[in-house]
């Protein structure tokens, strides 16, 4: 049997960290841009959504139109296979003073209670990761506190155009209001590619104070200016205290179940062939809230496939949301005769959104 002498204990001095209390130093998910649940490539974006990499959300108004996609364009050695692409695929290169092209990334205020927002002792936090981008300049990034209306905003620069570069910026810990206990949104992590006057027009806020529009994105250049200019992003880090560590890859498994807290895309199969009955299942993952639900097959809306003469069928009924972990629904075959049309059951495809 083996056997550890030490000389001495020493009480630790100095800052230290708790560990968040998920289990993860990194309070993004999916920072890797690994899970990419609703597509890896969607075309002609204008307005705000989320579109392909998960818990990642474009925020636009006006400034382009843009193709966004899950790309394998990484940074060399690094570890990463996989990184969020933005390609302008039309121009923007004088913005009205309210246009604004964001990526964004929130936060439920129950996994940041360790950070000590609030008070005396609040944590700073070090933001890492890695950006390519065609265009050179300032870009900013900003953390807003929805819960107190609070923004601090931080920049850094691409110096060489179409080269992956590590960034790395700390913010402070804010003393003023505490984020809510709960389940909703309390934090924004929020990249800036570009911004009208409205957001340019101030002093960049470096510290943490209320938020003003004109504050939040000053110097921003415009990667909206050009068609050829793609914006690259992956590793994204945001971690309590005052320096960066190693990106934290988790296994697949794990980083997927985290995303399925706010999205999940579920196949069921019906195998009652009455003409209406009752339909119920459990997610595989519990999720944030109650999720909105959409049920559809090859993008049409209420149609369930048979797996054994490929037919397809209308489903008249109303969902109703059991909670955050179920389902259940009334449903109505249209028409009637679709039921009994096959012994080989019915196949369709849930989603479920619960994105903050």
């Amino acid at each position: 049997m083996s056997e550890l002498k030490v000389d001495k204990v020493s009480p630790r001095t100095g800052n230290y960290v708790a560990l968040n209390t998920v289990g993860s130093k990194n309070i993004v998910i999916n920072g890797d841009m690994s899970i990419a649940q609703r597509s890896t490539s969607v075309a002609s974006i204008t307005a705000t959504g989320y579109y392909t990499v998960d818990r990642f959300q474009t925020q636009i108004s006006s400034l382009g139109t843009w193709t966004q996609s899950q790309s394998t364009d990484v940074p060399s050695g690094q570890g990463f296979a996989t990184s969020l692409k933005m390609d302008c695929t039309t121009a923007d290169a004088a913005p009205a003073a309210g246009d604004y092209l964001i990526i964004t990334s929130r936060f439920e205020g129950q996994n940041l209670q360790y950070l000590k927002k609030g008070t005396a002792s609040a944590t700073s936090l070090t933001l890492s990761f890695w950006v390519k981008s065609t265009k050179t300049g300032t870009f900013v990034v900003q953390l807003f506190d929805s819960d107190n209306t609070r923004q601090i905003s931080k920049s850094y620069t691409v110096n060489v155009s179409n080269t992956w570069e590590k960034k790395t910026i700390t913010y402070e810990g804010d003393t003023t209001g505490a984020y809510d206990n709960d389940n909703n949104g309390s934090l924004q992590l929020n990249f800036w590619l570009g911004a009208g006057t409205t957001y340019t027009s101030g002093t960049l806020q470096t510290t943490w104070a209320a938020y003003a529009d004109a504050n939040s994105a000053v110097g921003q250049v415009n990667i909206a200016d050009s068609t050829s200019n793609d914006f690259y992003i992956t590793g994204v880090q945001l971690e309590a205290g005052t320096t960066a560590s190693d990106f934290e890859f988790l296994p697949n498994d794990i980083n997927k179940n985290r995303c399925y807290r706010y999205f999940q895309k579920l196949s069921v199969v019906l195998m009652n062939f009455n003409t209406t009955g009752l339909l119920g299942f459990v997610f595989p993952v519990e999720m944030r809230a109650n999720p909105s639900v959409s049920r559809e097959y090859s993008g049409t809306a209420n149609r369930m496939y048979n797996v054994g003469n490929a037919a397809t069928a209308d489903v008249v009924s109303p969902i109703t949301i059991v909670s955050n972990k179920t389902i259940r629904y009334w449903y109505a075959f249209s028409p009637a005769s679709w039921a009994t049309a096959t012994r080989s059951g019915w196949e369709t495809e849930y989603t479920l959104d619960s994105e903050l």
